[in-house]
């Protein structure tokens, strides 16, 4: 069983196409991660004048807050890295939009680039380099959002969630990364307020920010807005039965062939949705 669905609001609209490939925020961002860890794989001397060092910032050296995501060493983690946040940063941007979504990695790139250089010009460390903590934000803004989902082996997101933040803490604490440590909290903190202003973790009240159903000031509002989330819901599942039916009838009528590469994935697509609700 697929753990992506693209949830309940369908694939994110792209800011323009490439061949067949329509690209949203989140696949620019990862595409230019990718070319980023392709030219240093052939250039490795960028990587010294890119990462976010906030005693070379000091020096003058400000273009190091602009470069240091766009480039990386070549590993299987910075692979993944890139996969991740393409995998599940197109699922919230389906949710909230492209617009929105690029404020969110506009804002998350700000926060993590003034944390790290505040806390690493205080208490040391500091360096950034790649879309490490990026894709880790990334992923746990999309563990908040379905915490309930089924992860691998049929895990709840929220367990996987809880084991990526402790493992991080512990590797922290084991080196004794103060410096790194606070920036942790402090991101993850600042970058929470930052989803909730742009549409995300509505169901997460105590948390401060813009209330996307307008002003839930007043008292039931919040149950009004779940109530609303799960008509949403329903509208979604009932037009993907429909459209399941309209293109299996296509085929009992002129046969599997008759469908296009794009109404045959679309099938699957609605198929997998159906089976991880």
């Amino acid at each position: 069983m697929s753990i992506y669905s693209y949830g309940s609001y369908g694939a994110p609209e792209g800011w323009f196409k490439v061949g067949r490939v329509d690209v949203t925020s989140t696949v620019f961002v990862a595409a230019l991660g990718a070319i980023g860890v392709v030219v240093s794989a052939f250039m490795p001397q960028l990587l010294n004048v890119a990462v976010l060092d906030p005693a070379a910032i000091m020096r003058g050296e400000v273009w190091r807050f602009f470069t240091w995501p766009w480039f990386d060493r070549i590993s299987l983690w910075s692979v993944l890295s890139l996969a991740i946040l393409w995998y599940f940063g197109r699922d919230l941007e389906g949710q909230i939009g492209r617009n929105r979504m690029a404020w969110l990695y506009g804002g998350m790139w700000l926060v993590l680039s003034l944390v790290s250089f505040g806390i690493g010009f205080v208490l040391g460390g500091g360096a950034l380099l790649g879309m490490g903590y990026l894709q880790l934000l990334v992923l746990l803004l999309w563990i908040a959002e379905y915490p309930r989902r089924p992860f691998f082996f049929g895990i709840p997101a929220w367990v996987i969630g809880v084991v990526l933040v402790a493992v991080q803490v512990l590797q922290l604490v084991m080196f004794r990364a103060v410096g790194g440590l606070v920036t942790l909290v402090i991101s993850i903190v600042l970058v929470a307020v930052l989803a909730r202003s742009q549409g995300l973790l509505t169901d997460y009240a105590w948390i401060p920010g813009r209330r996307a159903a307008g002003s839930r000031q007043k008292a039931g509002v919040g149950a009004r807005v779940k109530q609303a989330k799960a008509s949403r819901e329903q509208q979604q599942r009932s037009n993907d039965a429909a459209r399941i039916d309209e293109l299996l009838d296509k085929i009992g009528a002129q046969g599997m062939h008759s469908l296009t590469d794009a109404e045959r994935r679309e099938l699957e697509r609605l198929r997998q949705r159906r089976q991880t609700r």
